[in-house]
């Protein structure tokens, strides 16, 4: 592929991956979702609606907002309401996203060094548009000529989301109360078979975070970035069965794959930041480096 088209392939999956954001977007619809009168999120017109329904919980839109019920004065009051209200509407499957119903619950706060306001079911997040935190590994190797190579996986045919799809080697959700590198040890050994030792030698490098729309809403990810060099002679083995097989490619036809639909698109984004940390794509020869970078990097 010529490199005009690669990279507009590679922008057209940043501007999906950020359309949050761009004009013609439902944000200017879209209500704050507030606690304790921090922002926390943001809310459709039709999930607002719907709310409506449990005024005990959420009070009604004012001034562009919606915010919980004044008598939710603490964490566990907050999160058992608003559960029990997704509870319900679950029962009613009137919402997609619901019916990905998860049990893993995620940390709702206005950012990430603020303690959390109360916790959420995964599946029920881009309802309020609240941020999802995760954790990416890149698994890479270097050969004794010092050509580098990357581990990617490819998703179980059965997975709930994007199945089939190539991913990161390791990779998982960010749970309420669990911090970043126990789950990236985690992830690790759970899909991949790497032993806690290796795992542990695993860097943090970096985040990638974007903003888009879905169906039922917004969802805003920030992902913890890891790379972790494996020496040459390991091999990643399939572990929970989220991964259905394990590939050592060389960069080059990584960065090929990039633009291609055969990635799922928030990991296509952690190896793209992987290339541009690495020096695979140079400044002097990618004129839309800046644009590359600013794609990875947006603010939540």
């Amino acid at each position: 592929m010529a490199n005009s088209a690669w990279t507009e392939k590679i922008l057209q999956l940043l501007r999906r991956m950020n359309n949050f954001y761009l004009l013609g977007s439902s944000r200017a619809n879209c209500f704050r979702f507030e606690i304790n009168e921090a922002q926390v999120g943001w809310i459709p017109p039709r999930v607002a609606s719907l709310l409506t329904q449990f005024p005990e919980v959420f009070s009604p839109p004012h001034g562009g907002a919606v915010s919980l019920h004044h008598s939710l004065d603490s964490y566990g009051k907050k999160s058992e309401a608003v559960d029990a209200v997704l509870q319900t509407m679950r029962q009613e499957r009137s919402l997609n996203c619901l019916k990905g119903w998860r049990d893993e619950k995620y940390s709702v706060m206005s950012k990430f060094s603020d303690p959390p306001l109360m916790w959420m079911e995964r599946a029920a997040t881009s309802l309020f548009g609240v941020r999802r935190n995760g954790v990416h590994i890149n698994g890479y190797t270097v050969s004794d000529g010092g050509e580098v190579s990357m581990w990617l996986a490819r998703r179980s045919p059965t997975k709930q989301t994007y199945p089939g799809l190539l991913d990161n080697m390791a990779a998982g959700g960010l749970a309420a109360g669990v911090d970043i590198r126990h789950t990236m040890v985690k992830e690790c050994l759970e899909e991949a078979c790497i032993p806690a030792a290796i795992a542990e030698k695993a860097r943090p490098v970096t985040t990638v975070s974007y903003t888009y729309e879905v169906e039922d809403g917004v969802c805003a990810e920030s992902q913890f970035v890891f790379d972790l060099k494996l020496p040459l002679g390991f091999k990643p083995r399939v572990g929970d069965g989220e991964v259905q097989e394990f590939y050592l490619l060389p960069i080059e036809k990584v960065k090929e794959l990039l633009a291609t639909e055969d990635f799922k698109p928030n990991c296509a984004m952690v190896v793209l930041d992987f290339l541009i940390r690495h020096s695979f794509i140079d400044p002097d020869t990618e004129p839309c480096y800046q644009e590359l970078v600013a794609g990875l990097h947006q603010t939540i």
